[in-house]
């Protein structure tokens, strides 16, 4: 199930912060629909190699995580970027700004569309160009054969996901899901592994070679990734894995839609290319 992030309906409050590195810190929060399913939210907060920080996405804080973000850069004045990288979490980006206002505030070109009067910075996170400015610190990539937009708002698979290299940490909003009970509950109960938004089918480019793109990319993921043994994931959980637990959860999250990809390629044509070859797409820095 897939709900939209510009829904003015949600009632959200930030519940939760966690230092998961000397480096990394990730806020989870409560984002309710019609204050009964609570689907979380999150963002996370990375000490740059030259002592700055960036904050990747935006949330509404309340008071006592407000001020445990500003204690840690120095009044919100060592935030040099805040970079919001799904086109469909745009609530919070006013928010972000006012805690950073002189920080460069990085969206992706939805972003842009919905809150034309903020102050965005020229470029774009999906574009390569973007992405290299951060290069020492931030690995990005965004998912081969799918749009980060459709026509269909409902359909949040594509986003870009973003690896803090000295941790090994990856952010990712929706284009990998963990299935989490909420409150106590989730204390109690086993979390999924790692496994594809339910709706990338959806977010397929009708093109022949999409499946096999999208193949390729998740396969380079999983080798070029591998090293990750955290991921903050939006709307669900924090996950932690064991060794090799990266490669073979997001292998197993290929498998998990294979018969949705062969049914894209039956219906749009194949690359003719070997599924089997790693090869991150032309966003992603190795």
């Amino acid at each position: 199930m897939t709900f939209s992030l510009d829904h003015q309906g949600f009632e959200r409050t930030i519940v939760l912060s966690m230092q998961l590195s000397s480096d990394f810190w990730n806020f989870r929060g409560s984002f309710r629909i019609a204050k009964i399913v609570d689907i979380g939210t999150h963002m996370s907060l990375v000490r740059r190699a030259n002592g700055r920080f960036i904050m990747i996405d935006s949330c509404a804080l309340d008071d006592t995580q407000r001020g445990e973000l500003l204690q840690l850069t120095d009044g919100g004045r060592a935030i040099e970027a805040i970079i919001n990288v799904h086109p469909f979490h745009t609530l919070h980006c006013r928010s972000g700004h006012e805690m950073a206002p002189h920080a460069r505030l990085i969206g992706t070109r939805r972003h842009r569309q919905q809150d034309s009067d903020l102050p965005w910075d020229s470029q774009v996170i999906e574009d390569a160009e973007t992405q290299a400015a951060f290069s020492e610190d931030l690995a990005f990539t965004r998912p081969d054969g799918v749009d980060l937009v459709t026509d269909d708002d409902d359909v949040h698979a594509g986003s870009v996901l973003v690896r803090h290299e000295r941790s090994a940490i990856v952010h990712v909003d929706d284009t990998l899901n963990v299935i989490a009970a909420p409150g106590f509950l989730g204390r109690l109960l086993p979390q999924s592994r790692l496994k594809f938004h339910p709706m990338l089918p959806k977010a397929l480019q009708p093109r022949a070679g999409a499946a096999d793109a999208f193949s390729g990319w998740a396969r380079a993921l999983a080798e070029n990734w591998s090293e990750t043994r955290i991921v903050c994931a939006a709307h669900s959980a924090i996950r932690r894995l064991p060794e090799v637990g990266w490669r073979k959860e997001i292998h197993a999250a290929l498998a998990d839609i294979e018969s949705k990809l062969e049914k894209h390629r039956a219906a749009n044509g194949s690359s003719g290319r070997s599924r089997n070859k790693p090869e991150l797409g032309k966003d992603a820095h190795p």
